[in-house]
């Protein structure tokens, strides 16, 4: 149908761009402009080019998305938990896009407390978001962030939870995130730079005063570091963090003593990372300090917090990353991952009879959640797996009982666990690492090399893609398809060293593993390449990016989500959000060395005359993390230079950014049209 359309073709401008000896030509430069109508008018065509090429599948998007939305308890609530005197709910209502914030004070019978309805707030925006809830300590004011733009750019607002009010105060430009003090009346927050959106700088404001009297208590000046600030969960300490990829850095002030001065923690050291968490008269530190690569646990007194002063309390295992602790008045939790599993250890404090909770698959994730309070010995946990609804589980850390506070529930009475089959397999790659791969299918289907896969991977950060559940996936699985995860390298699913193999100078691992990955599912004949489609977004969209070069061949059709192509000139371009806190991720290309491994990877840059499988790209107008120019000059040059008449839509959100829509059944049609773009690639009607 889509050969009957001719879509836009971008004009060629050619810009010249030089780095190192090196003449690069960017005939799509010109894209880079939001502000030029030239380029408004060019991404409008391209939609217009989308909507017409797909409107076929409009009953099928309708469709799915209305299957996918009477999945989803609408009138839905969590788990309520308390803290500080309140329990806390946050809630849906049935055919309302945004949540409601509650509290009721010292019983769940006790009277609902309305702290923000965003529906009423969300009235007549296109986008919005709220985010940094922050109640001080005498329960009587509310911090919280708003972004109407999509771009992490957050006014921050007070409300008086005793009379309503809020404030006419606006804290312009910041992350949304803040802390008060313990005096009730002192907030501390952090400002963005306006151009670069890196967080830099800790300011205080005190409630009655103008906000062009707040004062900067830190200012981050090293532009690879980014800064935050909090309180500790005993509420003794404020802390201000600063860190960059591969570093840290914390200063803490008592939180009674909110005009005092903040004392460095331990000063920066180029490759120490640690993060501290107070209890009694120590700090307790989670560090790769020592060469500890997977990181370990030490301790120290409150009043020596230097690194020489620091003991081991879990030393450092080759085999086992240390990804987090929770501290209770009785007890010490141990977030821990081995064999590319989570592990949940409780060790109580005097010594006695530590142990792991129990799981019994290899597709499942179980990590802590809400754990506020400090004296009691109730662990809060969530639990899922591929084929298993999300549950949050309360866990008696004496007594070893365990309460299901709540399960996801899948609407619509079809949905049966036992359906389905889940497992991991492992692939040799090209250089002999074993890479595993999660999925998750209906059971029944056959190995013959028909069935459509989807396989997912993101590979970068060290973001960890555990296996999830996902109750939209289902129209998928429901379908004929089965839903696949690789975990490949460049995130920290099998620990510490995964990451590092996956970075830098060894970037090319997570392309090379994916493609590994995508010939191991053809092998075993769990699918084919005629029906075998790939899914990553943003530095997932840079995987998508760089296996359509190397091996279009293996993919009938891809989806790429607000994808980072362009690599290198956004890494030459430091005034581009978040690109000089990324040079110890990608590298930094004002050096040769790293110029030149970059480029031989970047999507952009590498784009040839070749075959291409059949592209979906998305990307949003108002992206702050992945700029919209890229996915839009990387659609452009493929037009131009792909040798083949498969489908290439590049759909822009011209209303939102990275995260896409905010409500969230909006956020469901998004995924509609990508879900219809794979089913009418296997010309599934409905």
């Amino acid at each position: 149908m889509s050969d009957k359309i001719q879509p836009p073709i971008a004009k060629i401008i050619p810009k010249i761009i030089e780095k190192h000896g090196d003449k690069r030509i960017d005939n799509y430069y010109w894209l880079n402009t939001r502000e030029n109508p030239d380029v408004i008018e060019y991404l409008n065509k391209e939609n217009e080019y989308y909507q017409k090429s797909t409107a076929h599948t409009k009953p099928l998007q309708d469709n799915l998305f209305l299957e996918m939305k009477s999945r989803i308890k609408e009138d839905d609530s969590s788990v309520p938990y308390f803290y500080n005197g309140y329990y806390y709910i946050t809630r849906y209502e049935t055919g309302k896009d945004y949540p409601i914030y509650a509290r009721k004070k010292g019983s769940l019978d006790a009277k609902e407390e309305i702290m923000f309805d965003c529906n009423e707030m969300a009235k007549g925006q296109s986008y919005f978001n709220l985010s940094g809830i922050s109640v001080s300590e005498d329960n009587n004011w509310v911090a919280f962030g708003v972004d109407l733009v999509s771009r992490r750019q957050y006014t921050i607002q007070i409300k008086n939870l005793i009379t309503g009010e809020i404030l006419p105060l606006r804290l312009e430009n910041t992350t949304g995130g803040s802390t008060w003090a313990s005096d009730n009346k002192t907030l501390f927050y952090t400002r963005n730079d306006q151009q670069t959106l890196r967080s830099d700088k800790i300011y205080k404001h005190t409630i009655g005063t103008d906000a062009t009297s707040d004062v900067v208590v830190f200012h981050e000046k090293d532009d690879t570091f980014s800064t935050f600030v909090y309180k500790e969960k005993s509420k003794k300490y404020l802390v201000i963090g600063s860190s960059s990829t591969l570093t840290s850095e914390y200063q803490i002030l008592e939180a009674n003593n909110p005009n005092g001065e903040f004392r460095v923690f331990q000063k920066r050291t180029r490759g120490l990372e640690y993060s501290i968490s107070h209890y009694g008269d120590s700090f307790y530190i989670v560090t790769n300090k020592d060469k500890a690569t997977n990181f370990k646990l030490m301790k120290t007194s409150e009043t020596r917090t230097s690194s020489e002063n620091w003991i081991d309390l879990i030393g450092h295992r080759r085999d086992v990353l240390l990804e987090g602790i929770e501290i209770f008045k009785d007890y010490l939790v141990v977030e821990e991952r081995s064999n590319g599993l989570n592990k949940i250890q409780i060790r109580p404090w005097n010594g006695k009879g530590s142990y792991y909770l129990p799981f019994a698959i290899e597709t499942y994730t179980a990590y802590t959640t809400t754990n506020v309070d400090f004296d009691t010995e109730i662990l809060r946990y969530g639990y899922q797996s591929m084929a298993t609804p999300s549950s949050i589980i309360d866990f008696n850390m004496r007594t070893q009982e365990k309460k299901v506070l709540k399960e996801q529930e899948v609407l619509g009475g079809a949905f049966d666990k036992n359906n389905y089959i889940e497992e991991r397999v492992w692939v040799t790659a090209t250089d002999g690492t074993k890479v595993p791969i999660s999925m998750v299918y209906k059971k029944g289907i056959q190995k013959d090399g028909k069935n459509p896969l989807l396989l997912y991977a993101y590979g970068s950060y060290g973001a960890t893609m555990d296996p999830y559940f996902s109750s939209t996936r289902l129209s998928l699985l429901d379908r004929g398809f089965i839903y696949a995860i690789a975990h490949i390298r460049g995130g920290e699913d099998l620990g510490r060293e995964w990451y590092e193999n996956g970075k830098l100078l060894k970037k090319k691992n997570t392309f090379t593993d994916y493609v590994d990955c995508s010939k191991f599912v053809i092998a075993e004949k769990y699918t084919s390449a005629a029906h075998l489609y790939a899914e990553g977004g943003s530095a997932g969209g840079l995987l998508m990016g760089a296996i359509v070069n190397m091996a279009p061949e293996l993919y009938h059709g891809v989806i790429a989500q607000v994808p980072f192509v362009d690599v290198v000139t956004t890494m030459l371009d430091d005034t581009i959000p978040l690109t000089t806190g990324e040079y110890d991720e990608w590298g930094n290309p004002n050096d040769k060395k790293y110029y030149d491994y970059m480029l031989s990877y970047s999507p952009y840059d590498q784009v040839k005359a070749q075959s291409y499988p059949n592209m979906y790209v998305s990307t949003g107008l108002h992206d702050s993390q992945v700029q919209y120019w890229e996915p839009a000059k990387w659609v452009a040059k493929l037009r131009v230079l792909k040798t083949n008449d498969t489908q290439l839509f590049l759909d822009t959100n011209m209303d939102a950014g990275h995260g896409g829509a905010s409500g969230r059944f909006e956020a469901l049609k998004e995924l509609a049209k990508e879900f219809a773009f794979l089913l009418d690639l296997e010309k599934i009607k409905k």
